[in-house]
């Protein structure tokens, strides 16, 4: 199989899958008896999971496995009903409901359980890196990664934690209310990382450590944030004006964190499993953020216009692989990733609008005056509106010298709307 975030190998799980050929030789019970006998003493579970053509063609599975191999669990994907958050959310459900040993919670102090985690999300081992860490530095200790990390044995000790961390807003919520925990979030920006760190102290007797973590990280992890806020740039952050078409969790902590906090400027903010595609590119268009925070949709819709924004991945379809543990959205150390890549970008923007001086290796002709109706200078100033703040005095430059150089080479003598449309 492909090694991708989109599509990897599971490392808790090993797929298989009924070919057409396969069943219309042998039938599928006799196929899943061959994988029942091949299991046998591995200490391995057999999940029959359908696809969206047994679904299509009305398999019945469920009286299948329940005559002949009642050992066998099967889970309806429902592939062609509900969308992948909802189909998650069923099967952390489905897996908890069918493997929980029965017993009675014993809740241990201290401990916290993560809920979401998995692969095809986007930055997961990021984020849940940064995750870990601030549990671990609010004084708890991480006792599940369900299902990152789970395997079928170890579900039964999520009713045990003492605390259920959350990791997306899409999924995950249904079981943590199960499990009857106090349930959290996981955090964007610095507001609510502080107020999380806070929280997990509080409900887990370790409010004093959590304190003291806090201060330690001012000192520490974000000091590069106050850096990069006193610097020069940091004049520049109003001006930014941005966008996301991510998912809800990714759409809305950004939003929060870089317009709420940091003074930023959001055009929209889609959550792109609700969003219309159609509409999502016609507002790219339309308004040209200076950074959009996307998929790769998205990145193509930036291509169609050659629109001179920075885009930075966000979201599936994007980037195949996305496992370093150094690029987190979440937490303090999200918060400072994020605004060293908008820095960097806005540092590189500059340098390409910065003026170059050529030789002059020939005598210059003398320059041919030529004027600009009011028509003309009135476009060129919507068009530069449009580019990034600090490019704008150079991007104005730059397009006038071409509208006056292309005027002069058609033979006129004044810049008309008609010139600029030309060159833009």
């Amino acid at each position: 199989m492909d090694y991708t975030d989109a599509l990897p190998y599971l490392e808790n799980l090993t797929p298989t899958s009924l070919t057409e050929k396969e069943i219309a030789s042998s039938g599928s019970s006799e196929v899943v008896q061959e994988i029942l006998d091949k299991l046998k003493d591995s200490g391995k579970q057999l999940i029959l999971v359908s696809s969206a053509e047994s679904e299509m063609i009305g398999s019945d599975h469920q009286s299948l496995l329940e005559m002949k191999y009642p050992q066998v669990k099967f889970f309806p994907s429902n592939s062609l009903g509900e969308n992948e958050w909802q189909g998650r959310e069923r099967a952390l459900c489905w897996l908890f409901n069918r493997f929980d040993d029965g017993r009675p919670a014993k809740v241990e102090p201290g401990s916290v359980s993560i809920i979401g985690p998995t692969y095809g999300c986007f930055n997961s081992p990021s984020d849940l890196a940064e995750v870990k860490r601030l549990v671990a530095g609010a004084g708890a200790t991480v006792k599940h990664v369900y299902p990152f990390e789970s395997t079928i044995a170890g579900i039964s000790g999520l009713k045990d934690s003492e605390v259920i961390v959350v990791m997306y807003r899409e999924f995950g919520a249904e079981l943590a209310a199960r499990l009857g925990r106090p349930v959290l979030y996981a955090p964007f920006g610095l507001g609510e990382t502080t107020e999380f760190l806070l929280a997990i102290g509080e409900l887990t007797g370790n409010r004093a450590q959590a304190e003291r973590f806090i201060a330690e990280e001012k000192r520490t992890t974000l000091k590069p944030l106050w850096d990069l806020w006193r610097g020069p740039q940091s004049e520049w952050f109003p001006t930014i004006r941005f966008g996301v078409a991510a998912s809800g969790t990714y759409a809305c902590g950004l939003e929060r964190f870089l317009a709420g906090e940091m003074g930023m400027q959001c055009l929209f903010s889609h959550d792109s499993a609700e969003a219309d595609n159609s509409a999502v590119r016609n507002e790219i268009m339309q308004k040209q953020p200076q950074f959009l925070f996307g998929r790769m949709p998205d990145k193509i819709y930036l291509a169609e216009i050659d629109a001179k924004a920075r885009f930075i991945p966000a979201g599936f379809p994007g980037p195949i692989v996305r496992r370093a543990l150094g690029t987190p959205f979440m937490g303090h150390s999200g918060a400072v990733w994020i605004i060293q890549e908008i820095v960097n970008a806005l540092y590189d923007t500059l340098f390409t609008f910065l003026p170059i001086t050529k030789r002059q290796t020939t005598p210059a002709e003398p320059p041919v005056r030529i004027a600009w109706t009011a028509e003309a200078n009135t476009l060129i100033e919507q068009i530069v509106k449009k580019a990034p703040f600090i490019s704008q005095i150079s991007f104005g430059r730059e397009l006038k010298q071409k509208a006056e150089a292309h005027a002069a080479a058609k033979g006129l003598t004044t810049v008309t709307p008609e010139v600029v449309r030309q060159i833009g």
